[in-house]
């Protein structure tokens, strides 16, 4: 062999190498799970969701009796990989018929070029093992568990992998210590083909960071077909789940209801506008100290944080700002060196809307209602701007112990018609509103000079704030608070200001 020649050689082996990695990386999918009764209506799904998923999974048990007997067809009218599955009741499914007929089914869809197929862990080796093994077909052996994460996962995980291609977990976590174990997978369980699932509300960051847990796949719908699935444009849109890697650097917002949280669609867009290689997912907590050792297992570098959780995280912060001391909370934790930093954005973030008409003197006198979490900042941004507060709350040691902190009124809740015609300023704090079309200050008589803000995000427009529009009064909306407290967030996080060609969906 030629010098030359042997350089040719090397490269080729360098390239395949090269194309080897980039193969394996490409095989880490978001999976669309198909709950639809008749075969045209999935393939009809698959092509409408088809920009956002990599693979889809064929519910045998969705479909009718009729349409089960085509299922065969199913791979060859879409084009991406395709897994089946015949999902028993007792493992999340529909199927209700004799366990002979089940795999009748299965076996005759099987005739398609599917990839996968999907069977559980109790199933002795048998037909459809060997069925898969003559057609090339993979197989998945999976656990369900609908009520906790088993204590002995990772051998069950072992134990999978040994009769199967891939090893298939979908468990269910009841807190944050759960959801450490399945993070842990990918240490315990390095070189192991595998599928980890966390389902229900704890389990939605699972889903989202599935490649930090060394899953293949994610799986996603529109229907949730499994407790706290994701749909697809969630997560490839949103989220870029499938883009996450080693260098991603995590940040999220924790609280006791961030399920619903519009975080996501601040940060996340925010970080694709400047380019920045991170991912901003929600955590549903339960205990804060559990939380931090998450925080050190995923390396995360910041987080939001929202009630009832903005007192509690500061017994773990070493650098704390004088905002954050001044007020008593924060909603912003940013890791340093050494330690993690307790940043406070609420109170900007509330006072930009009205900035203004405070400047203009409008804003002299102001009515806080509630005494949660965000009143501390509020009432505290308020103070400085030397605006007269009083608070009102159903619990009056609450209101009271933030008035004596800011040197300001208080007084019970259901005296609110006292203030009425006293005030330039009404603040709504209190959850009231968020579910359900209440104001918490039903019949107060508005004279139309007053400015109302409800810092509740979720509906747009609560009936404290209809109410307040049909007085003719101004009004300010939560969003507003929300995405001005969020830009400040992006700064500490990122050290960059969020930038103005990103168009925030909310």
């Amino acid at each position: 062999m030629t010098k030359l020649e042997y350089i040719f050689t090397l490269l080729a082996l360098f390239c395949m190498s090269l194309y080897s990695n980039l193969n394996k990386e490409t095989i880490v999918l978001i999976c669309l799970t198909l709950s639809e009764s008749t075969i045209e209506a999935a393939v009809e799904v698959v092509k409408s969701q088809r920009q956002y998923i990599d693979m889809a999974e064929l519910r045998l048990d969705f479909l009718t009796k009729e349409e089960c007997a085509r299922a065969c067809t199913f791979p060859s009218l879409v084009d991406v990989p395709c897994i089946v599955t015949n999902r028993r009741v007792q493992d999340g499914g529909r199927c209700a018929l004799s366990e002979k007929q089940r795999r009748a089914q299965l076996l005759a869809a099987m005739d398609g070029d599917f990839k996968y197929i999907d069977i559980e862990e109790d199933l002795k080796r048998g037909e459809l093992d060997e069925k898969a093994e003559r057609r090339g077909i993979k197989i998945i052996r999976s656990l369900h568990d609908f009520e906790k994460v088993p204590d002995d996962i990772f051998s069950r995980i072992q134990q999978l992998r040994k009769r199967a291609d891939v090893a298939k977990v979908a468990v269910t976590p009841r807190g944050i210590a759960d959801v450490i174990t399945l993070f842990n997978a990918q240490k315990e369980l390095e070189g192991t083909d595998k599928i980890i699932i966390g389902m229900g509300p704890y389990g939605i960051a699972t889903r989202i960071l599935y490649k930090r847990m060394g899953s293949l796949l994610t799986f996603c719908s529109d229907n949730q077909t499994a407790p706290g699935q994701l749909s697809a444009r969630l997560l490839k849109q949103l989220y870029r789940a499938d883009q996450v890697n080693d260098k991603t650097a995590i940040y999220g917002i924790i609280g006791n209801n961030v399920t619903d949280s519009l975080s996501p669609f601040i940060h996340n867009p925010g970080f694709v506008g400047i380019k920045y290689n991170a991912i901003y997912v929600p955590f549903l907590v339960d205990s804060v100290r559990s939380f931090f050792v998450l925080a050190e297992t995923l390396r995360l570098r910041g987080f939001s944080v929202t009630v009832p959780f903005k007192i509690e995280v500061l017994s773990y912060c070493g650098n704390i700002t004088r905002e954050v001391k001044q007020i008593g909370a924060c909603n912003t934790v940013v890791r340093m060196p050494g330690m993690w930093k307790a940043i406070n954005t609420d109170y900007y973030g509330f006072l930009q809307p009205i900035e203004k008409d405070i400047d203009a003197g409008k804003i002299r006198t102001a009515l806080v209602i509630g005494a949660g979490g965000a009143s501390n900042a509020i009432v505290w941004a308020l103070r400085n701007r030397n605006v007269k507060v009083t608070i009102l709350n159903r619990t009056l040691s609450r209101a009271q112990k933030i008035a004596a902190i800011n040197i300001c009124s208080f007084d019970r809740l259901e005296n609110y018609r006292n203030y009425e015609g006293q005030v330039d300023l009404i603040v709504q704090t209190t959850p009231v509103g968020y579910d359900s079309w209440e104001n918490p200050i039903e019949g107060f008589r508005l004279t139309g000079s007053e400015i109302c803000y409800d810092i509740v995000t979720k509906p747009r427009e609560t009936k404290f704030l209809a109410d307040a529009r049909a007085a003719g009064c101004s009004v300010h909306y939560g969003l507003e608070m929300l995405i001005a407290q969020g830009r400040l967030q992006f700064e500490a996080f990122t050290g960059y200001h969020f930038p103005r060609s990103v168009q925030l969906d909310l």
